[in-house]
């Protein structure tokens, strides 16, 4: 491998200089964690993995090494008429296995005998594995940090995606996890990410914020549906200043019951959702929300939910939030036009001095107050 590329590190400014990084590990071990941006290319399938492992362990380690031989030229032969057919002579691909050994190696010394500048993850998934919980489990991120906070149904995760389309810089960790956060928040949506996918997504936007310029989190407990908010990140939002939006009851219900429109549609989904509740209400409330769900009224079950659970929750871990409130922004309904003014007042209270200059003094000030 005297002419391939060793790259001893995964940090994003050794990533860039490659046009492709290609994933050489089977299909499952991409799909629960791999490189953003990543292609899989795997030169054996999982199954193909299997049988030459076994016969690694129960026969011979000739045998298996000449079968898997066979198996990674083949697989990596179908790529160059496929996959790769398209790429001209100055194509600069990054190859990583599980530990950078004979998978890469093997993929990684057929392109370069192509005649491209070809590199080499050294430990593989391994070391950018590493990279991922060092920059998010031992980092300090110096981030000028901000929650947007809310009573459920004010429109925060609407909100932070309008800011986004404004210039603001922002983490959208409900996106991140597949999940909207409460305990209905994961119906209709699929299954999260793993648990690495999700640090793997999380540290990727990380990394590319300007921590000149303040950040947007939406105010989060330390998990995101199964998801848990790594250390690095959740010092910034734990160290954050707040804005709070508001709006009326009927209002929030409405809206929940616009987002989750498909809610009831999965009524077992539904019952799991309402036995993992927290608190867990009494039978005489459970069968309340179950008669609306029979007459389809989703908007009563959000407004009941919302008032004698989400709100109470809300407010009891409210009051012990010492973090600064920055501003409270409270809105008269939440459609369209709401949303953006809430997002033009948002980014008006971003772009002011103390914001993106602030300082321990500028934490300790006052919070102000919009209404």
């Amino acid at each position: 491998m005297s002419d391939i590329e060793i790259l001893k590190t995964a940090d994003p400014a050794a990533l860039a200089g490659y046009d492709a990084i290609i994933d050489v590990r089977s299909p499952s071990e991409f799909a629960e964690d791999h490189i953003p941006g990543a292609i899989s290319l795997p030169v054996l399938s999982d199954a193909e993995r299997a049988t030459v492992g076994t016969i690694y362990v129960q026969e011979s380690r000739f045998r298996a090494r000449r079968i898997g031989a066979a198996l990674i030229a083949r697989n990596i032969a179908g790529y160059l008429e496929r996959e790769l057919a398209d790429r001209g002579g100055d194509f600069r691909p990054l190859i990583y296995c599980w530990r950078g050994g004979q998978r890469s190696g093997a993929m990684a010394t057929i392109l370069s005998q192509v005649g491209w500048r070809t590199g080499v993850i050294a430990g593989g998934y391994k070391t950018y594995r590493r990279h991922v919980r060092e920059r998010l489990y031992d980092h300090d991120w110096p981030l000028e940090a901000i929650l947007l906070e809310g009573r459920t149904g004010t429109g925060k995760t609407e909100i932070l995606h309008k800011l986004a389309a404004r210039g603001v810089q922002i983490v959208d960790l409900e996106a991140l996890a597949n999940h909207r956060g409460s305990v209905f928040g994961g119906i209709g949506l699929g299954e999260q990410p793993s648990q690495k996918m999700f640090e793997s997504r999380l540290l990727a936007t990380m990394e590319a914020l300007d921590p000149a310029l303040p950040v947007v989190f939406e105010a989060e407990s330390s998990k995101v549906g199964d998801r848990m908010i790594p250390p690095g990140p959740w010092r910034a939002m734990h160290s954050a200043r707040r804005i709070a939006i508001e709006a009326p009851l009927a209002a929030r219900a409405e809206y929940l019951a616009t987002r989750y429109g498909g809610v009831i549609a999965n009524r077992d989904a539904f019952e799991l959702a309402l036995a993992r509740l927290p608190a867990f209400p009494g039978r005489k409330a459970i069968a309340h929300w179950r008669t609306l769900a029979d007459a389809d009224d989703l908007v009563a079950i959000a407004a009941d939910l919302t008032e004698n659970h989400y709100d109470p929750a809300y407010d009891r871990t409210n009051r012990k939030d010492e973090r600064p409130r920055l501003a409270t922004i409270a809105l008269q309904g939440l459609a369209e036009a709401d949303l953006e003014q809430a997002a033009d007042r948002v980014a008006a209270l971003l772009i002011q001095a103390e914001v993106s200059g602030a300082s321990a003094a500028h934490r300790r000030s006052a919070p102000a107050a919009m209404s």
